[in-house]
């Protein structure tokens, strides 16, 4: 069964508790998850759910790509697709798909994710999508394992950064996966 928009609220729910003080910040996607439905689809307009993965091996360095599309370095993730069926499931087959890493190397280390953040996309005339908006959920992971074949149609490189770098160029949203692979040990 697809994912649901029962299950994108499930999600936000549990993130909110965890993090009230971004309830303010998030409140306009909340109001406009309110007003419409479908919410997995990339044709849900003006907001679809994306997802990311925040990789952290050894306890020491975050995997950031070269997004293609956007030009900038951030973790990897991108659209849901149909057949996915969880959340952490969709985020994990985009690490997969950009890095080539193996899921089987994959560690998930919390349930909740490790940040959300709302965020407006320009019109993609190529793709017939007008001005929209993203909201990112994303899910801490650690790995053991080094960068597979990338996929060159979605990002031009992948890298391992020290952690300090990686957050001055995504934000604070590393240090909650530093965080959440600390708890696990």
């Amino acid at each position: 069964m697809a994912i649901s928009d029962s299950d994108i609220a499930g999600a936000l729910s549990v993130y909110l508790e965890m993090h009230p003080e971004e309830s303010e910040q998030l409140s306009e996607p909340m109001r406009l998850m309110r007003q419409g439905e479908n919410f997995a689809s990339r044709r849900s307009f003006p907001l679809h759910v994306t997802v990311g993965a925040l990789l952290v091996r050894n306890g020491a360095e975050i995997l950031l790509v070269d997004h293609l599309a956007y030009g900038i370095v951030l973790q990897p993730g991108g659209h849901l697709e149909p057949e996915d069926v969880t959340l952490i499931g969709a985020a994990v087959r985009e690490l997969v798909e950009e890095t080539g890493i193996r899921p089987d190397d994959v560690v998930l280390t919390s349930q909740v994710p490790a940040y959300v953040e709302f965020g407006e996309v320009p019109p993609r005339t190529a793709k017939d999508e007008p001005a929209h908006f993203h909201l990112d959920i994303g899910y801490s992971f650690s790995t053991q394992a080094d960068i597979g074949d990338i996929q060159e149609s979605e990002i031009t490189g992948a890298n391992w950064y020290p952690l300090a770098e990686a957050e001055s160029l995504v934000g604070t949203r590393i240090a909650r996966a530093v965080d959440a692979r600390a708890r696990i040990g």
